[in-house]
């Protein structure tokens, strides 16, 4: 195993929260303090070299998830790229209609009902990682289908290739979030065949919060008109000329007004270290840090064991109160329904497991 200090800064106590907010990857401070370098010593010079390092964003971002860097869009949020790709496609349909899970995360189906959406829910208590529940509620008027890669409060892996596919058949559009598994689970956007795929950088991507990102398959970007858009999303933002908008002809027609850039400078360092490491790396170690859990615990793991079902998160039957518990002993996880949630990652050892496993028995 690839020790802590080599890869993520330091953290006192077990830490198991992955799935809410990585650790930050050793570096990243001198990484922003490059930022604020230009900024200081010659601030005319800010913007090129600002713009440079979101292209540097883009570039990492293509080669961890596959696809050209021109098909990715900066955002703020999973939140902010689902508003802006649903507002840019319901012109295209006579009444627009998404369909997605009840499992997903909320913000989700926010979205949906507020983009002008009829939504289709697929019930919780249906099997989700089921192509065939996909199929049966893949009625001829859905136009989309809003795939969760992973659950976060359950944590299932969804089959994102074999949903895309059935739904492909029927010409409908697939849009997926990546939010809880890109860093943890391969994520690749050629081997999907899907058209939108949607994520940040928050979580096991280790970035920290604002660096949120939108792909969008290259044929479907000319059929999106974007009715959110700023100066950078012009083709050319520096033109200023208030009679002659023309979108970008690339992701970049999604991406509005005065961008923020500091999110994507920690992101694309961050990035650049979950991939000098290896996500194949870092999803071994954590699916052998699972069966640990799994082993000890018995039926208390509610998640799915097979690993093609599993996510990087290990969802455990729990009292109320064992997060605080936990806590005391210095093991940070967190509750769902009345479970914790506790994602292993490389810096997560045997003893550490040893320890939570310990703390969950006495709790009993």
């Amino acid at each position: 195993m690839i020790a802590l200090p080599d890869v993520f800064v330091e953290h006192e106590g077990i830490y198991l929260l992955s799935h809410s907010i990585g650790l930050p990857a050793r570096g990243a401070r001198d990484a922003a303090a490059d930022y604020f370098e230009v900024w200081e010593s010659d601030t005319s010079q800010a913007w090129p070299q600002w713009l440079g390092a979101i292209d540097g964003f883009r570039e990492a971002l293509s080669r961890l998830i596959g696809g050209q860097p021109a098909s990715i869009c900066p955002q703020s949020n999973v939140s902010s790229a689902l508003s802006k790709m649903l507002g840019a496609l319901r012109q295209s349909f006579d009444a627009p209609t998404i369909l997605l899970t009840e499992d997903a995360f909320p913000s989700l189906g926010y979205v949906c009902e507020h983009a002008g959406y009829v939504v289709r829910y697929i019930a919780a208590d249906l099997d989700a990682t089921d192509p065939a529940v996909w199929k049966s509620a893949l009625s001829a008027d859905v136009d989309i289908v809003l795939i969760t890669h992973v659950h976060s409060n359950t944590g299932e892996q969804i089959p994102v290739a074999d949903i895309a596919g059935i739904a492909r058949r029927q010409g409908v559009l697939s849009i997926v979030d990546v939010a809880q598994s890109v860093g943890v689970l391969p994520v690749d956007v050629g081997a999907w065949d899907v058209d939108v795929v949607v994520g940040s950088c928050v979580k096991w991507l280790s970035g920290g919060p604002g660096a949120g990102w939108l792909w969008v398959r290259p044929d479907l970007i000319e059929r999106c008109t974007p009715v959110d858009v700023g100066w950078f999303s012009h083709d050319d933002p520096f033109e200023f000329d208030i009679h002659d908008f023309r979108y970008a002809g690339d992701a970049l027609r999604f991406w509005g007004g005065t961008p923020t850039v500091l999110p994507f400078v920690i992101a694309r360092h961050s990035i650049d270290a979950i991939r000098k490491l290896g996500v194949d790396v870092i999803r071994q170690h954590n699916l052998a840090m699972v069966d640990q859990l799994a082993d000890a615990l018995g039926d208390r793991v509610l998640s799915p064991v097979r690993p093609e079902r599993r996510s990087g998160t290990c969802v455990i039957r729990a009292g109320e109160g064992a997060v605080e518990v936990l806590s005391g002993q210095g093991i940070a996880v967190d509750q769902r329904r009345g479970a914790i949630r506790a994602s292993p990652h490389i810096h997560t050892n045997e003893g550490d497991i040893a320890t939570l496993v310990a703390a969950l028995r006495a709790l009993r």
